[in-house]
C-alpha cells in the first residue's frame, strides 16, 4: 500500500482548521452552559425558597379559589332561582276598589279587593256596605279570571292587579259609581258572610 505523503503546509493548514474546530466546539459549550445556567435561574425564581413562595404554587391557589368562586356563584344562582320562583308564587299584587253599592249610601264604604300573584291566581274580596248589614265575599281567581260570576269592581280590582303583576302602575280608579242594588249584586251559588250591626255574623 503506497505510504501518503503530505507537504508541511498541508499539515499546517489541518492543525489550524482542528485548533479552528476545537475554539468552535468550545463557544459552543459555553453558550450551552450560559443558556442551561440561564434557564436554571429562571426555573429556580418560578420555584422560590420555598413552596409556599412560588409562582407555580401562587398560580394553583389561584386556581383553586376561581374553581370556589365559580362554585359559590353556581350555589347563590340555585338560590336566587329558588327564591324566585317562591316570589312568584306569593300573593303581592294588591289592588282595592271603593265604591257605593246603594244609592242612598255614601262614603264609598264598599270595595272590592284583589290579591294576586305573578301569575294572577289569588283571590278577590268583596264587601257590600248597607245600613243593616254588611256582606263579605271571597272568590277565587285563577290566572287573572273567576270560576264565580264577577262583578264590573271585581273585574276592575282585578284588572289594576294583573297591570300591577305585568309592571305597569295602576291608575287609579274612577270616581265613585252607582253600584246595581243588593239583590243583583249578591251572586247565585256563592257563599257570604254576613255581618250584622253589634259584631255578629252568618253565613
Amino acid at each position: 500500500m503506497p505510504e501518503l505523503s503530505l507537504s508541511h503546509q498541508t499539515l499546517e493548514w489541518i492543525a489550524v482548521l482542528g485548533a479552528g474546530g476545537a475554539v468552535l466546539a468550545i463557544l459552543i459549550a459555553l453558550l450551552a452552559h450560559l443558556r442551561f445556567a440561564r434557564l436554571r435561574r429562571d426555573y429556580a425564581g418560578l420555584q422560590g425558597d420555598d413552596d409556599s413562595g412560588s409562582l407555580i404554587s401562587a398560580v394553583r391557589r389561584q386556581r383553586e379559589e376561581v374553581e370556589r368562586l365559580r362554585a359559590e356563584i353556581a350555589a347563590s344562582e340555585r338560590l336566587l332561582a329558588a327564591a324566585r320562583a317562591d316570589l312568584a308564587d306569593a300573593i303581592r299584587h294588591v289592588a282595592v276598589v271603593r265604591y257605593d253599592a246603594f244609592a242612598d249610601m255614601g262614603g264609598r264604604l264598599s270595595f272590592s279587593a284583589a290579591l294576586l300573584d305573578d301569575a294572577g291566581d289569588g283571590l278577590v274580596l268583596t264587601s257590600i256596605n248597607g245600613r243593616s248589614e254588611t256582606r263579605t265575599y271571597a272568590k277565587g281567581v285563577k290566572g287573572g279570571a273567576s270560576e264565580h260570576s264577577l262583578s264590573p269592581e271585581e273585574e276592575q280590582a282585578i284588572g289594576f292587579a294583573m297591570r300591577a303583576a305585568a309592571g305597569a302602575a295602576p291608575r287609579r280608579p274612577a270616581s265613585s259609581r252607582q253600584a246595581p242594588p243588593a239583590t243583583e249584586v249578591e251572586l247565585p251559588d256563592i257563599e257570604g258572610v254576613t255581618i250584622r250591626p253589634g259584631g255578629s255574623a252568618s253565613l
